[in-house]
């Protein structure tokens, strides 16, 4: 009995770490007072207060353009990147494959430091567009390690099939092998979205003065305290996330559902 027991505890424990700051959070975004150790009181005036923040609304917008831009651009090149790699069979492709996952294994702070000289070097005014570039870097590796690994497991007699039906390289890989790992592209693309939405660091070294993200805007604002503003943001994005995720859980119950009655 004893032995059963240690994995509830285990799970209640990850559990509570996991979700009782979150569920603070959502909490907090409800009270009165600015003090988070005092409760003064249900109140709605930081969700009022925020969205008469336009630097706080503006940096969020520009959070959600940067991981939308970036990893639109990542799919982009990740999924050809994997698709070059499985079809190649050079001495070299194991090195290859290292240097594409590089910027995974690189400290933070090094690749923003080395991507900030690069730009100066190259004098690329600092702003979106480095941002962009700077975020593509390191969201790449999480799509090309989906599909690589998608393609690993797919069976390469499909597409000769096709190609010997008649298609042509295109025509086989947009209408074969694309829709076989859009799973992978869309589960990395997802990836790379969050891991773009809560970077901050190499942000900061490749940012404009005139452009600030969300996270960027969270952590200047660490020197003189979070208001209780964030609490409110991370409430509505938090909302945002279940609702979405409940209406895909709803969609994929009534998918199965028309399957077993056409079946």
């Amino acid at each position: 009995m004893k032995k059963k027991k240690w994995p509830f505890v285990y799970v209640a424990l990850i559990t509570v770490l996991t979700y009782i700051p979150i569920l603070l959070t959502v909490v907090y975004s409800f009270n009165a007072s600015k003090l988070t150790s005092v409760w003064e009181g249900f109140s709605l005036k930081w969700y009022q207060e925020l969205f008469q923040d336009r630097d706080l609304i503006q940096a969020l917008k520009n959070s959600l353009i940067l991981a939308v831009s970036s990893c639109g651009v990542s799919a982009v090149i990740g999924t050809v990147g994997a698709v070059g790699l499985s079809r190649i069979h050079w001495k070299t492709k194991g090195v290859m494959e290292y240097i594409s996952i590089l910027p995974l294994m690189i400290p933070e702070i090094i690749l923003g430091m080395v991507l900030m000289a690069f730009f100066y070097m190259l004098n690329l005014p600092f702003g979106m567009l480095t941002l962009l570039i700077g975020h593509t870097v390191f969201c790449v590796p999480y799509i090309l390690m989906e599909v690589k690994a998608r393609l690993v497991g797919m069976d390469p007699s499909l597409e000769e099939a096709a190609r010997d039906l008649g298609a042509g390289s295109f025509r086989a890989f947009w209408d074969i092998t694309l829709p076989l790992i859009m799973p992978a592209v869309a589960s990395g693309s997802l990836l790379a979205f969050a891991m773009s939405m809560d970077d901050v660091v190499i942000s900061i070294f490749v940012t404009g003065p005139r452009v600030s993200t969300l996270p960027i805007k969270v952590y200047t604002q660490m020197k003189t305290g979070v208001t209780p503003e964030i609490n409110a943001l991370c409430t509505i994005m938090l909302g945002v996330i279940l609702l979405v995720l409940a209406v895909y859980l709803i969609a994929g119950k009534r998918g199965k559902g028309n399957i077993k009655d056409e079946q």
